[in-house]
Order: structure tokens, then sequence, then C-alpha cells
């Protein structure tokens, strides 16, 4: 609901007769004073962030925020400090600014978000088959190893074991743990199509 029209207030050096009066009863929660200021300031107020909003919607919800934080904060004036529709006025425009930076940071939030969803849908069931096949598939390379290789080759890459200790587990020499290992990952390495 748009703000009722009032008579135009001025840029604050001829101060509407008696807001600062009225201000200050405000403060003390006279509603009917309320009234008043509400008469005098709603429509500029609406105008200050239409003007900064650009959406008459927006301008809306400010003008209400803006009429609402008077009524709370009436005793904050502080005639000393400047006119009741300055201050009124500096109100509104902040909260129009305020209102379009969290419009903003809420675009840059989710522009952030979309960029990090554009990574690649993880699909658990093909995940799985090729996991399978790729066991399969070392698990046929395995066996096509001798005997020494595949001990030797399995106890080092899925034991953990170092040359030593994978000669020491098989009892044989440390050297031919080593060639076996050696010939058999290029037997592997072949089997599986893995490029140098």
């Amino acid at each position: 609901m748009r703000p009722r029209r009032a008579a135009p207030v001025d840029d604050g050096r001829h101060d509407q007769p008696g807001l600062e009066k009225l201000l200050e009863r405000v403060a003390r929660g006279d509603r009917p004073a309320f009234e008043k200021v509400y008469d005098m300031v709603a429509a500029p107020v609406y105008g200050v962030a239409l003007r900064v909003l650009r959406d008459p919607a927006q301008a809306e919800e400010v003008a209400q925020e803006v009429l609402v934080e008077v009524w709370r904060g009436a005793a904050r004036f502080e005639g000393s400090r400047g006119s009741g529709v300055a201050w009124v006025m500096t109100i509104a425009h902040h909260r129009a600014v305020d209102r379009v930076r969290a419009a903003q940071a809420a675009i840059d939030r989710e522009d952030r978000v979309a960029r990090l969803e554009v990574r690649r849908p993880y699909d658990v069931v093909v995940e799985s088959v090729e996991t399978t096949l790729e066991w399969e598939r070392l698990r046929r390379c395995l066996e096509g190893l001798t005997e020494l290789q595949r001990e030797s080759v399995t106890y080092a890459y899925y034991g953990g074991y170092s040359y030593r200790e994978v000669a020491e587990l098989l009892k044989v020499p440390l050297a031919t743990v080593k060639t076996r290992m050696r010939d058999g990952l290029i037997r592997m390495r072949d089997c599986l199509g893995v490029e140098r």
C-alpha cells in the first residue's frame, strides 16, 4: 500500500511546522502525533526509496520499515543536529541503499553457488560399474604374471612392503625381487594399456 499523498516536504532548510515537536511526542509513544508525522513524511520517504530502488514494491517495503523505525526510534532524534525531515530522509536513504546492497550480495552469492555447481554430476551406478571393471581387468593382468612376480607386486603395492621386506617374506634374494617386480610391472603396464 503506497503512502498517502502529503504536502511536499522542504529540503530541510524550512522544516515542516512542528515536526521536531511531533517527533518528541512520538518518542513518548503518542500515536496521534505519529499519525501526523506519517502524513507529513510518508510520501517523501516513499519517493526517496523509489528513487534509489526503482522498484515500487521494494520502495513500499522500505518506506514501511522507515516509518516503523521512526516510531520506535524517535527518541534518537536530536533537533540540535539537524531538522526532523533530514533525519527521516537520512533513515530512508540508508534503508534503501542497504536493500540494494543486500540484493546485490544475494545475486553474488547465487553466482558463486552456480559456478560451484557446474561440476559434472556424480553417478553412483556408473562409478560402481567402472570400478568393478577396473578391478576385474587388474585381476586378469595379475593372473598373467608368474607366481613370484604376482606375489612381489602384491606385497609391495597392496601390502605396502619394501623390496627388502618382500625378499624376506618370499625368502628370495633382494636382487631377484627387484628384477621380478620390474618385469611384473612392465607386463602389468602392457596388459592394462598404460602408455609410457
